[in-house]
């Protein structure tokens, strides 16, 4: 999978991007199709997340990210918003919030795929808001480990669909996302920096309100 484009900052302080993958998986669209819409099949292929209930169109779950020493947690809820069988487009609309400070993430994915010759092409878009500590790091940063993490999430699922083997144990909890590790080479270069400043603000943040 390789990215198409991003871009643009919210208002309100949060950091926004839109992101774009394109792949191939050599199964018919109908199959494919199937696949996409069982979000408990899909989960494992969800980097640092898990599924906590499905009820209908809608499901639950947690999300940790780990940049250094800073882990970031979130609950949220995400629902689909359309299902056009003929089309082969779904949207789901996700929003999450730290379970340990104010920070908010809220993203709205596009799935949509086509017939070519008989494999499945599928398009995601994901549109994209963080608030928070990690809209600290900054727009590129993210945009760039966001990257990463969606072509993983890309491979998995091409993966998923052309296998059929039986489903492993449910996740009751999430794997930390170490974004230093997924960012590798440049990218980390800036992200340990950026974390650096996120960390001694918060230690000056509660000297600053005790003086």
């Amino acid at each position: 999978p390789s990215v198409d484009q991003a871009g643009g900052r919210r208002g309100g302080g949060a950091v926004g991007m839109e992101l774009e993958h394109q792949f191939t998986v050599p199964v018919p669209v109908d199959r494919a199709w199937e696949v996409l819409l069982d979000v408990e099949k899909i989960a494992p292929c969800m980097p640092g997340a898990v599924i906590d209930s499905v009820d209908g169109d809608s499901f639950t779950g947690q999300v940790k990210v780990k940049v250094g020493p800073i882990t970031v947690a979130y609950a949220g809820k995400a629902s689909f918003l359309e299902k056009d069988a003929t089309a082969h487009r779904a949207v789901v609309e996700a929003k999450g919030r730290e379970t340990r400070g104010s920070g908010t993430a809220a993203a709205t994915v596009t799935a949509s795929m086509a017939d070519e010759g008989g494999s499945a092409r599928v398009t995601v878009v994901t549109d994209l808001a963080i608030t928070g500590r990690p809209a600290q790091f900054g727009r590129g940063v993210l945009n760039d480990v966001g990257n990463k993490l969606i072509g993983q999430f890309a491979d998995c699922l091409a993966t998923t669909i052309t296998t059929s083997g039986t489903d492993g144990p449910a996740a009751t909890s999430p794997e930390e996302i170490d974004l230093v590790a997924v960012a590798g080479g440049s990218v980390a270069k800036r992200l340990v920096p950026a974390a650096a400043v996120v960390i001694g603000v918060r230690r000056l943040a509660p000297a600053s309100a005790s003086e």
